[in-house]
């Protein structure tokens, strides 16, 4: 099978990229640089020359799957950044897919498409999506998703995989962000870390991935998780822990965070400060908020089951 991969050079998509290539698929990635070219000549795929504004039908070739890994997930940012990459992006990878004759387009979603700044609890795959919400990246996600599941047609099928708090080995963001306000002495918890979460280890949203190459509904979207939910002090603080790392008790009240997170926003941007204001309203929403889900849908039309238990990932992480 040939696949066209976005976002090959990061988290997810490079574990993806590695195992399809390991499992003897022909994988073809987008690249932007010829430091990405080297990522993915290192996975074993060949490097495609073209970014999210440039890419056309020649660039995806005879791929009969698009993998849509790429997106715009910084909390801060430009503020056309989220609309323009998530958006615009993922237009753009939809039209090539299209002109180019492919087969299936596999879009990595997120639960974050669902959140306007509530608690969601045993959410399923009915629960509403929120183009409009406040947080630019929860809003371009949803828009996103809406776009692919329009997109989709006979000969042209589209899914959408949501992970939860996507973690493990290869982690370039939430992980070495831990590690270092830990060194720094900068972390907090909200509400004392009593969210309740689901989550996705890396290997289970790889295994949904390479179910859905051949399974599921196009149109549909799917969440993908690992057993159970857990709150969210648990899981970071058995992540840290796993790295050596040890987060400290403080704790700030969720009110306060989105209070800090708002204030902090507009200073950075209204005096057009650099780098990244010390908390954002999204970083204070994730930290506070429930957000359980439901993952029985996958299962029962993807055939999916985790690979990867939580008390195995945590110990594949300090290794």
């Amino acid at each position: 099978m040939r696949i066209f991969v976005t976002g090959a050079s990061g988290f997810v998509g490079g574990a993806a990229t590695r195992k399809l290539v390991a499992g003897g698929q022909d994988v073809r990635a987008m690249s932007r640089s010829e430091k990405s070219d080297a990522v993915i000549s290192g996975l074993g795929a060949t490097p495609v020359r073209c970014d999210l504004e440039t890419i056309r039908a020649e660039h995806v070739g005879d791929a009969d799957v698009i993998l849509h890994c790429a997106a715009f997930v910084e909390q801060w940012g430009p503020p056309d950044a989220w609309a323009r990459f998530n958006v615009t992006g993922t237009r753009a990878v939809l039209t090539a897919a299209e002109q180019a004759g492919a087969k299936r387009f596999i879009h990595i979603g997120t639960e974050a498409g669902l959140l306007e700044g509530q608690h969601v609890r045993g959410a399923d795959e009915t629960y509403p999506l929120a183009p409009h919400s406040p947080y630019p990246y929860s809003a371009t996600k949803a828009q996103a998703e809406q776009l692919v599941k329009g997109a989709n047609r006979d000969g042209f099928a589209t899914i959408v995989l949501r992970p939860r708090f996507i973690w493990g080995p290869g982690d370039t963001t939430l992980l070495p962000t831990i590690e270092q306000m830990a060194r720094e002495g900068k972390f907090m918890w909200v509400n004392g870390g009593r969210a309740m979460t689901s989550t996705t280890h890396i290997d289970n949203l790889v295994h949904a991935i390479e179910l859905a190459l051949t399974q599921g509904r196009g149109g549909e979207a799917y969440f993908v998780l690992d057993d159970g939910e857990r709150p969210m002090r648990d899981m970071i603080s058995g992540m840290a822990a796993a790295r050596g790392a040890r987060l400290p008790d403080t704790s700030v009240p969720g009110w306060v965070a989105d209070l800090v997170g708002g204030v902090s926003e507009n200073v950075w941007r209204t005096f057009g400060l650099k780098g990244e204001p010390p908390l954002t309203r999204f970083g204070a929403m994730i930290m506070s908020r429930d957000v359980t889900l439901k993952d029985g849908k996958a299962r029962a039309e993807l055939g999916y089951r985790p690979v990867m238990s939580v008390e195995a990932g945590m110990r594949g992480l300090a290794a």
